[in-house]
């Protein structure tokens, strides 16, 4: 954990870039506030927000649960989710000034305990100064979401008094495929207008994914050459070096491509083949991302442009990890995967003739991910015996995580009497440029989410459109056998790259 002063702060005022962007008088209630997420990284994102100086004076967090807490239960909870994984050190005045906001109701998703609720709202919004604005976390399983928007409805907590707001977070998945997307998404905006639904992709509050749009329009050496003219292919990769460990249960029947592909990997397609958008307004930003999706389709015959797994036991570095079937709670019999690559194209002016490689997996090499731009050969090389063997492609690579950063490769001369190239790198990374730290995904996204900024959160329109790009890979490996087997350590199935040599093409190693 790092110190971090409220002047050095990367989550600044757009107007004036000296003066940090404070949320309103508000209030928020997470609903699953004793599950992992709220854990690991909802409840240390609050308080690093407070601790920058960003959260309203006033600001208050409610706790909604089963367990039978009272708030000096939930207040000691809190306090050690921050003390694990905050970015900023505990500061003690922060944290008595944060604790005074911190309150516990205990209920189910459909009993009374919203009454509860809706009456404890009322009276800390008198006591709190609130406003009556109040931002709901669904940090729990979709299946708990129709409840949950019922239940605020009917206790009057969906509707905002004039001049107040109420707000609605939710966390992927959302669905398992187009047409459940769409049932879930109808049953959100019965209750809340999609202006006030703010559906959480955390790859989207990187900050390395937000600069792929001051990357491509903040540089003209960069847009002139985004296009079919120049670039030979991308690839996106969402590499982990770990296995599923203790989520066997709810991996089982989602699998790799529903898990990452549909959300976080469409999401970085269209950062990267979107066109200009007329500004960074929300509504702009959105417009030009829906018009890549309704252009994005799958490349056929999917045996020979699609690839999947499941990691076997193996090498992860020094250790000895078992494979999945082997996982506690993995039906041996499972035909989900663990790692999915896919091909697919824009039908655009930009990108006629450009394949987009996906691919993300568990128990890979090493964990990365990346976005690599690579470029056509040059024509006409003059060099002969052998001088530019050693030379491949030019790449320009988004590196999201870690080591964030970007990477342009390119052919130098070698040092001596012979004319000899070779590839160099040449390297940006943000802890070397910068020296200010890069906010966490989850403080940015839970900020933009109390000032109403939704640039960074996919529509419902975003998420079925990605569902109708995946559904058909999805459904045809569902009805073609299992995953082939790869081992843990490696990077994939034999399949997965065959898929690539039968386009003339290879994947990166990282």
């Amino acid at each position: 954990m790092t110190d971090s002063a409220p002047w050095v702060n990367p989550l600044r005022n757009a107007a004036d870039k000296r003066l940090p962007r404070i949320a309103g008088p508000a209030g928020m209630v997470i609903f699953g506030v004793t599950g992992d997420l709220a854990f690991k990284k909802l409840l240390p994102a609050i308080y690093d927000l407070a601790s920058r100086g960003l959260l309203p004076a006033g600001f208050t967090l409610v706790g909604y649960g089963r367990r039978d807490w009272d708030t000096a239960d939930f207040c000691d909870y809190f306090r050690s989710a921050v003390e694990a994984g905050a970015r900023t050190r505990f500061n003690h005045d922060v944290w008595e000034h944060l604790s005074q906001g911190i309150e516990f109701v205990q209920g189910s998703f459909d009993d009374e305990g919203f009454d509860r609720l809706s009456a404890r709202l009322a009276e800390l919004d008198k006591a709190r100064g609130t406003g009556g604005n109040w931002a709901y976390y669904l940090s729990v399983p979709p299946e708990f979401f129709s409840n949950i928007c019922h239940q605020l409805e009917r206790v009057g907590m969906a509707n905002s008094a004039e001049g107040s707001w109420r707000r609605f977070i939710i966390e992927k998945p959302f669905g398992h495929d187009q047409e459940s997307a769409r049932e879930l998404n109808e049953i959100v905006n019965a209750v809340f207008p999609e202006s006030a639904v703010f559906r959480i992709d955390h790859y989207l509050g990187k900050e390395t994914v937000q600069n792929i749009m001051a990357l491509r329009f903040a540089n003209q050496i960069f847009e002139p050459m985004w296009n079919a003219h120049y670039i030979d292919h991308v690839q996106i990769t969402m590499a982990e070096d770990i296995g599923l460990g203790g989520r066997a249960g709810y991996y089982d029947g989602i699998g790799a491509a529903r898990d990452v592909i549909q959300n976080h990997l469409l999401q970085l397609l269209a950062l990267v083949a979107m066109e200009e958008p007329s500004s960074f307004a929300p509504e702009a930003l959105r417009a030009e991302k829906v018009k890549v999706l309704r252009a994005t389709q799958p490349v056929y015959p999917l045996s020979k442009t699609t690839a999947r797994g499941q990691y076997t036991a193996g090498w992860q570095g020094s250790e000895y990890v078992k494979g999945l079937r082997e996982e506690d709670g993995f039906d041996p019999a499972s035909t989900t995967e663990t790692y999915a690559a896919c091909t697919l194209k824009v039908n655009s002016r930009r990108w006629g003739g450009v394949p987009f490689y996906l691919r993300t997996g568990k128990r890979l090499g090493r964990r990365v991910t990346e976005i690599a731009l690579v470029f056509k050969a040059a024509p006409n090389q003059p060099f002969v015996d052998g001088e530019a063997d050693a030379l491949g492609q030019n790449a320009v690579v988004i590196r999201v995580q870690p080591d964030e950063g970007v990477t342009m490769r390119f052919g130098s001369k070698v040092p001596g009497s012979t004319m000899e190239v070779r590839d160099v790198n040449m390297d940006f990374t943000y802890a070397e440029a910068f020296t200010e730290e890069s906010p966490e995904a989850y403080e940015r996204l839970i900020l933009d989410a109390l000032l109403d900024e939704s640039s960074l959160f996919p529509t419902n329109e975003e998420v079925e459109l990605s569902w109708s790009i995946l559904d058909p890979i999805i459904d045809y490996w569902h009805k073609n056998g299992a995953p082939e087997d790869y081992q843990a350590g490696t990077w994939g199935p034999p399949s997965a790259d065959k898929m690539m040599r039968r386009q003339g093409h290879s994947w990166r190693r990282p």
